[in-house]
Formats: C-alpha cells, sequence, structure tokens
C-alpha cells in the first residue's frame, strides 16, 4: 500500500535526580531490546533527561534520528516540569509510559516508583494543556512496555498522517440526498487540507486524458485481476482513463500536502456524461491506500483514511443499509451464532470494495441505476461496478463526523461479516454487532449520523479510540451493553 506516513517513534527515558539515573537508563535499554524483538525500531536518546537543558538535547538526539513521535519513559520517577516539557516541545504524537518494579528482592536501591511518578505527570501535563496518549495501564515491565510501544506506533500513525493530508471533492450532493453534507470548517481543526472541485473540472481532465499511452497497461492490471469476474472488457479501458486522470489530479494538486483521498460525486449525471460508473476504480485506489469515497462523502473519505492509518489494511465504504429477512436470518441460524435478528444489518455499496474482501467479484453493471437510465437495453453506461459478497470475519464500523454546528463526534463498533449469503446484489454483507439494534437507535438516529459506514476488516476499536482522544474528539460512541443504557434510551423497554 501507498499514501501511508512512516513512524519513526523516539525513546526518551526521564529520572528524577534523587533517583540514580543508571536506573531508568538499564530499564529503558531493556525495552529497545523488547522492542526489537517485536520488529520496532525505535530511535532511543543516548541522554537520560534529568533538567530542562537534558530536554532539550534529548529532543536533538531523536530528532536528528527522524523521530516524528515520541515515547517518554518513566524508568523512574521522573522530573514533572522536564518530562512534561519534552511533550510540550516535540512536534508530534507523544506516549507517556511508565516501569513496573521487576522483583520483590531488590526494592531497596531498585525500586523506581514509577507508578507514583505517573501520577504527578499526568498533573504537569494538565498544567500545560497537552493531550497526549497513556495506556489504560501504563506501567509495565520491559516486553509489556514494548507491547505497548507496538499499540502507539499505530495511534500515532493517524495524527502524523491527518497533519499532512487532503481531501479532494467533485461536486456537490444531489438535493434529494444530502446526508453526508457537513461543514468543512472542523476539517481545518484537525489540520486536514480541503479542495472542493466541480464536476465539470473532472469531467475536462478526464477528456484530456483521453488516448493516454498509460491507459494500456492499466487495462491489463484490471484483466489480471478480475480474471473469469471481468463480465464487462469493454468499459475497461474508460475506467483505466478514470483512474489515472484521478492520480494525476492528485499529483498535481496536493501541495504542501504528503496524503491524500478522493470524495468524488457518481450520480446521477455522471453515467450520462463520462459513460460508466466508478466503483471499480474506487475499489482499486482505495486497495493501494487512497480512499475514495462514494456520493461526495467528504467525512467518509476523512473515515476511510483514518482506518487506513490505523490498521494498514485497504477499508470500504458501506451503507448501514437494510435489515435482515428474520427467513434468512433462521435458515442461516448456526452462522449466526451469538447474534440476535436485531444485532444484524446487511452493509452494502455499488461496488467500491478492494477485491481483497470480496468473494468471487465480478465487474458487473449497477442495478438501481439501469433501472432509471437504461431500462430497455443492455447495460452501457451503468457497467462499472465491482460486485460479490463480503468475506466473512472481524470488523469495526467507524465514522468520524461534523455536526451542522461544526462539532466533531465519532461512533465505533466491532462485530463481524456473517459467513452467510445476502442473496443481494452490489458489493454486500451481512454485519453482526452486539446490542446493534440499541445502537442503531440511540447513536446513530439519536445522534443523526448518515448513513455510510467507513469499514475495517479487523477489530480496531482500540487504536481508532486512542487516536480519537488523541485528536481532541470528546463524543465517542460506542455500542454499550444492556446493562449500561443510553441518556434517552426508554427504561421501560429495557
Amino acid at each position: 500500500m501507498i499514501n501511508i506516513p512512516e513512524v519513526k517513534i523516539g525513546l526518551v527515558a526521564v529520572s528524577r535526580n534523587c533517583f540514580p539515573m543508571s536506573l531508568s537508563d538499564s530499564r529503558k535499554n531493556c525495552v529497545i531490546d523488547e522492542t526489537k524483538k517485536i520488529g520496532l525500531d525505535v530511535i532511543a536518546a543516548k541522554t537520560v533527561v534529568e533538567n530542562e537543558v537534558d530536554a532539550m538535547k534529548a529532543l536533538d538526539e531523536i530528532k536528528d534520528g527522524g523521530a516524528n513521535a515520541l515515547v517518554v519513559y518513566l524508568g523512574n520517577f521522573g522530573p514533572e516540569g522536564p518530562e512534561t516539557l519534552l511533550a510540550q516541545k516535540f512536534d508530534g504524537p507523544v506516549m507517556f509510559v511508565a516501569a513496573a518494579e521487576e522483583t520483590g528482592k531488590n526494592l531497596i536501591d531498585g525500586r523506581g516508583d514509577a507508578y507514583c511518578g505517573m501520577l504527578n505527570a499526568s498533573y504537569n501535563l494538565g498544567l500545560r494543556g497537552l493531550r497526549v496518549y497513556i495506556p489504560e495501564y501504563p506501567l509495565g515491565v520491559p516486553s509489556e512496555v514494548a507491547s505497548m510501544i507496538a499499540d502507539f506506533e499505530n495511534i500515532a500513525r493517524v495524527i502524523v498522517g491527518l497533519k499532512s493530508f487532503k481531501i479532494f471533492s467533485f461536486g456537490p450532493r444531489p438535493f434529494d440526498f444530502v446526508a453526508c453534507n457537513a461543514p468543512i470548517k472542523p476539517l481545518y481543526d484537525l489540520g486536514v487540507e480541503i479542495q472542493e472541485n466541480s464536476e465539470l473540472d473532472l469531467f475536462e481532465s478526464f477528456n484530456n486524458h483521453k488516448g493516454d499511452p498509460r491507459i494500456s497497461d492499466v487495462v491489463k492490471e484490471m484483466e489480471a485481476e478480475l480474471g473469469e469476474g471481468n463480465k464487462h472488457p469493454g468499459v475497461l479501458e474508460k475506467l483505466a482513463q478514470y483512474e489515472i486522470t484521478l492520480l494525476d489530479w492528485a499529483e498535481e494538486n496536493k501541495g504542501a500536502s504528503k496524503y491524500f483521498a478522493f470524495a468524488n460525486k457518481c450520480w446521477p449525471a455522471f453515467q450520462t456524461q463520462f459513460g460508466f460508473v466508478p466503483c471499480y476504480v474506487n475499489s482499486r485506489l482505495t486497495g493501494r491506500g487512497i480512499p475514495v469515497s462514494c456520493e461526495t462523502d467528504i467525512y467518509g473519505a476523512l473515515s476511510e483514511y483514518i482506518i487506513t492509518l490505523a490498521t494498514l489494511m485497504p477499508p470500504t465504504l458501506l451503507d448501514i443499509n437494510n435489515s435482515v429477512p428474520k427467513d434468512l436470518y433462521d435458515e442461516n441460524k448456526a452462522a449466526f451464532g451469538e447474534y440476535t435478528l436485531t444485532d444484524t444489518f446487511m452493509g452494502f455499496h455499488c461496488g467500491n470494495t478492494s477485491s481483497c474482501y470480496i468473494n468471487k467479484g465480478e465487474m458487473k453493471h449497477q442495478l438501481i441505476m439501469k433501472r432509471s437510465l437504461e431500462p430497455d437495453s443492455e447495460p452501457n453506461i451503468t457497467r462499472g461496478t465491482y460486485e460479490g459478497n463480503i468475506k466473512s470475519g472481524e470488523v469495526t464500523i467507524f465514522r468520524l463526523q461534523s455536526t451542522a454546528g461544526c462539532e466533531l463526534r465519532s461512533y465505533i463498533a466491532q462485530g463481524n461479516v456473517i459467513d452467510a449469503n445476502p442473496n443481494s446484489f452490489g458489493a454486500i454483507g451481512i454485519f453482526g454487532i452486539k446490542e446493534m439494534g440499541r445502537f442503531y437507535r440511540h447513536v446513530l438516529i439519536e445522534k443523526q449520523y448518515p448513513h455510510h459506514a467507513g469499514i475495517a476488516f479487523k477489530h480496531s476499536g482500540k487504536i481508532l479510540f486512542e487516536a480519537l482522544k488523541l485528536l481532541g474528539i470528546k463524543d465517542i460512541a460506542y455500542n454499550q451493553p444492556k446493562s449500561l443504557p443510553y441518556p434517552k434510551e426508554n427504561p421501560f423497554e429495557i
């Protein structure tokens, strides 16, 4: 995958001057040994920080090594001012973690009191108004600290990526389908750039790419990927031309940004003017780390890119679309396991999901559009979807969204794609999420989320939740158990 930053973690150990510096230094070296065992390359400062001068020296050391994320390690109690000054002066995501005592046989000269030190560090971080990542239980022996740093690498990638991220959008949403519209001001609050363009800009650029010599090579790539699923070979040349158009647009317009995604209008005039539907190109680019959201869904593109950064896997964007019929549920009861009927829904889109998540994917036509645009003829301008049942396995549904009042809010819920045939069309799967019925009513409806959900194809709630906290998102909803009612849930219905 491309379009993703590399996270380089700097590790700085701190030591309060009434404790032996050697204790913090030796514990730091043990952490470094453990990170190597799990394949993490950490840039460790030689300087152990006792004072402000040490802090500046240590920061220079890790910056010279290329660090863009920082772990402050309390090998002992730690000096509150200098250690939090590290976080204040560092331009990037920061984690605080501390050493647990390792043996009951050395609690006189070998006791570090970092359990106590984390309390005072948190207080001083508050005085400075800093947001840092602190794990749920932020103390550990070296192997445990290394594992926490591995989590932080994924969290930090979200923060680093969004600092140099731009979304290109093309076209407004149609009047009768405005659900995904939202103010762009909160994007600037996150440090995300947005470049809104007209469909005419895209159409002009597409036409200027007619006959591009690269088209034939892209067509060959598509043919190889589709294999026996290439049911409409005649549309591949136009799709390849469109794919090249988008990639060239990004290179020519990303400016000071390094990473990008698209939020593109794809109906109703797209088919009649471009002569195809763009779903398969969306699926191909998203599979390479370049999300392309449907229907000019800017916050959908943002959500997909956050998933990409958090998981290093292609995401997708699906409609939270339709309920599961009871007879289908009953016929596949064993596959649903502990999921009740109201825990389930079908996630669908026309054909934008990467081929790696589709069973027996095929190039098809957009059935809904064909009904109105070419009802009495073979599909032509509605060709271009990539369809099939979504593979079963772990998923997380996620969205970061602005309200009409420019407040950012989010939801996260983990579940599974069920190994049962949806018996429908498009890129589609049956999803099971515990207490989905209540989550649907008291989060998605109550908080007025649009129908599009970003999909991560693994359980990634832990990383997404912590990344959102670092971004300053205060409203992060999840699928609460029955024992924890939602604020406006009727207690007489429980």
